[in-house]
């Protein structure tokens, strides 16, 4: 959807009678909605600054030009196109990314990433370059007019308030990557962005590409298609077996039947750690879109993108694939059925407020079944972590119903962690005390589980593992801080810190770009957001104070939770007005934070416990000598001397 769109004749004539940004907004308005301020006067200003670079004589008064395209299927929009005729007749359009920054600074560790002031603070955002090309990948690969009738697209970035320093920032070597294939234009470059758009337009086209483009059925481009088949071909981490079929199955032909009538139809898939959620919503992902079909995997956890992405894209460019895995807010302002399936990993972990600073849209559940023709959530409830977490099969089911969609629920069963065996799983919920089961002790459980005394042999052993396939990590839970940026060099912060014996290892900071699968992970100590829905062959964890064994009974405690800790965020002033309401929500966050630890490992899990009455305890249970009123005897015989 283009908001506005003329020639650049009348867009030159509106800018200099400066009611440019009024001819927007009504527009945007009609077709979007309302607006701030601060957009209002950007496109005022913005457009002056294009006004000057497009005035040049030789690029054609009748080249079409598009402002804010939103692109379909997406939460993208494109601020400023200008479209024609090539040297060679091709239809072409090229993208200008705008920015009024005045300052940005290279966030080292972050592939892509500048800082700069935007609203109302500095943030960390992509670089200009990168954006501007990643809207072009995507056009090419999703629009049948483009792929059909081989329109040309040129991406580049125009920071027109931006004056270059040295060392050079936006044009620094940091990111020749994306400058190479989006160059980036700053204050003073107007008559280079000018030499750059006639390069490519010779030839005015009244604003027939943009029509193509806008028109353009959505659908993934046969390359893309390919590509992604041949990702699969030949991992048997991404096989599917026994229900996962049927799950696979299933799902496919609820896909197929929305995608014929149009009628909204709605998957539930249960499973707990190791039934293969991903895995059957990967492939999923991959049949879909071989059938025409706009498919998203939707996860909250930024690193289960990541890793995703990286095993899947190979040598081929990441963009291209990480465009399909999104963000669970990306459906605020996305239209009804706009997307033919969204899979929904890591259900659990929806939230109602999306963005940042939680100010945006309603219930990411609602949006997701809005936004969908079929949409399929992959759900554990037991991995639940985080006190804005709304994902429960009984919130599915109300906007199921609400939005008047078909719906099914199937559950997965425990095929790989653990040693394919549900029975540690269910050891650990009734050790956790998370729930009754009758699996009182690990015999005829075949999995490695051992407590030690000292973190070092913890990680000792750990490190040990990973030398065979890079396949083993540290874990723990908050208990330490997590430190802000500007102290990510001060060890004193950013560290697990166990001084009684001499144990220190960095969090997972940005030293390392994806800490499940790069190599120098294992120097450093992952946590729940790092390693949720993800799969090691061993996990060592550290278990710090907030949960400990006290009175025979395994207990939570919420203010041993470092201050840096947002997964309870507002829970002690919560705490001070209604304490029953704040330990009723913090406990089974803190039970499933370790639940979810403890379940990372396929073949093992190794544990010290800050607590030495939670580490006897758990000994215990796995050697099966726990008996309630002998094992407290014991303990207070023993001559272990207890953390408070």
């Amino acid at each position: 959807m283009i908001v506005y769109e003329g020639i650049k004749e009348t867009f030159i004539e509106e800018v200099k009678l400066n009611i440019i940004a009024n001819k927007i907004y009504e527009k945007y308005q009609s077709k979007i909605g309302k607006t701030s301020e601060n957009e209002i006067r950007s496109w005022k200003n913005s457009m002056r600054f294009m006004k000057d670079v497009l005035e040049e004589a030789e690029i054609p008064n009748n080249a079409g030009i598009a402002i804010e395209f939103k692109i379909p299927n997406t939460g993208m929009r494109i601020d400023f196109m200008i479209s024609g005729i090539d040297e060679d007749g091709n239809n072409t359009a090229i993208i200008v990314e705008l920015k009024q920054w005045e300052k940005a600074t290279i966030v080292n560790g972050k592939e892509g990433i500048v800082n700069t002031f935007i609203n109302k603070g500095f943030q960390d955002t992509p670089h200009p370059s990168y954006k501007a090309w990643s809207y072009a990948i995507h056009i090419e690969d999703y629009n049948e007019s483009v792929q059909e009738n081989r329109i040309k697209i040129h991406p580049c970035a125009y920071a027109h308030n931006y004056e270059e320093v040295e060392p050079p920032v936006l044009k620094s070597e940091e990111f020749k990557q994306y400058t190479d294939m989006a160059p980036i234009f700053v204050s003073g470059d107007v008559y280079k962005l000018a030499e750059f758009i006639k390069k490519y337009i010779k030839v005015g086209d009244n604003k027939d590409t943009l029509y193509m483009i806008e028109n353009g059925r959505i659908r993934p481009s046969k390359s893309l298609q390919d590509s992604l088949s041949n990702m699969l071909k030949g991992n048997p981490e991404f096989v599917l077996i026994d229900e996962q079929k049927v799950v696979y199955e299933t799902a496919l032909k609820m896909a197929r039947e929305s995608y014929r009538d149009g009628k909204k139809r709605c998957l539930i898939v249960k499973g707990g750690p190791g039934t293969g959620k991903t895995v059957v919503a990967i492939n999923l992902m991959v049949k879909l879109s071989n059938e025409n079909m706009v498919c998203q995997y939707v996860t909250k956890n930024a690193s289960l993108r990541q890793v995703f992405t990286t095993k899947l894209a190979g040598d081929y460019p990441k963009i291209k694939i990480a465009n399909m895995f999104k963000g669970s807010g990306s459906y605020v302002e996305s239209e009804y059925n706009d997307i033919d399936v969204i899979l929904a990993d890591e259900a659990h972990r929806l939230t109602s407020k999306s963005g940042m600073f939680k100010n945006l849209g309603e219930n990411q559940i609602k949006e997701i079944i809005h936004a969908s023709k079929c949409a399929i959530f992959f759900i554990d409830e037991a991995q639940r972590i985080h006190i804005d977490d709304i994902g429960t099969i009984e919130e599915i089911q109300k906007h199921i119903n609400k939005a008047g969609a078909e719906y099914e629920i199937l559950e997965l069963p425990s095929q790989f962690r653990c040693n394919g065996s549900d029975g540690y799983i269910a050891w650990l919920d009734n050790v956790l005390e998370i729930r009754k089961t009758v699996n009182e002790s690990m015999d005829d459980i075949d999995y490695d589980i051992k407590i030690f005394d000292d973190p070092n042999q913890v990680r000792d052993l750990i490190i040990e593992k990973n030398k065979v396939n890079n396949k083993a990590r540290m874990l723990a839970g908050y208990c330490w801080e997590w430190p802000n940026d500007k102290d990510r060099d001060n060890p004193d912060v950013c560290e697990v810190k166990i001084p009684e014996y001499n144990f220190a290892m960095s969090w997972n900071l940005n030293k390392d770009k994806i800490f499940a699968i790069s190599k120098g992970s294992i120097d450093q100590i992952g946590c729940i957001h790092t390693s949720q829905g993800l799969e090691f062959d061993y996990v060592g964890i550290i278990i710090g104070k907030d949960l400990r064994y006290e009175n025979g009974q395994v207990i939570t405690d919420f203010s041993k939770r470092a201050s840096s800790d947002k997964s309870l965020k507002g829970i002690k002033t919560m705490y001070k007005k209604y304490p029953e309401k704040a330990v009723e929500i913090a406990d089974p966050i803190i039970r499933n934070t370790y639940r979810t630890l403890m379940t990372r490992g396929q073949k093992g899990c190794y544990v010290f416990c800050e607590d030495k009455k939670l580490a006897e305890y758990l000994r215990a249970r796995i050697e099966n000598r726990y008996i309630m009123g002998s094992f407290e005897e014991s303990l207070k015989a023993s001559d272990v001397e207890y953390n408070k």
